[in-house]
């Protein structure tokens, strides 16, 4: 990945406040420029063999790609599951004012 790309990181979780634990986290580290939690949603999925489904809430992270090794380190460490989701997308356009409030609202990379 480039560097110093807006970018989203995606995760989900079975309960909300471990998805706020997540994102007060990354937002007092400077690491994201916004966390959104919407939910509950339903997640059908393979698990051991077998087609499982569960009620989750997803959290997108809005960052920058410099900061993306950090920021799944941070959901890996807090994180209940034994394989998150933890999913990179980069953002390819946006508002000039927007992009600009994500890079001027994260840590700068050195």
């Amino acid at each position: 990945m480039e560097r110093n790309l807006p970018v989203i990181v995606s995760t989900t979780a079975d309960a909300e406040d471990l998805l706020e634990r997540i994102a007060n986290a990354l937002l007092e580290n400077r690491l994201a420029a916004c966390c959104q939690i919407s939910g509950p949603i339903k997640s059908v999925y393979r698990w051991d063999g077998k087609v499982e489904s569960s009620s989750e809430h997803a959290c997108s992270i809005k960052t920058v790609s410099d900061h993306v090794d950090t920021v799944i380190k941070t959901i890996g460490e807090l994180h209940s599951y034994d394989e998150p989701e933890i999913v990179v997308t980069p953002i390819i356009g946006g508002s000039d004012s927007y992009l600009k409030w994500i890079f001027d609202s994260v840590q700068p990379v050195e």
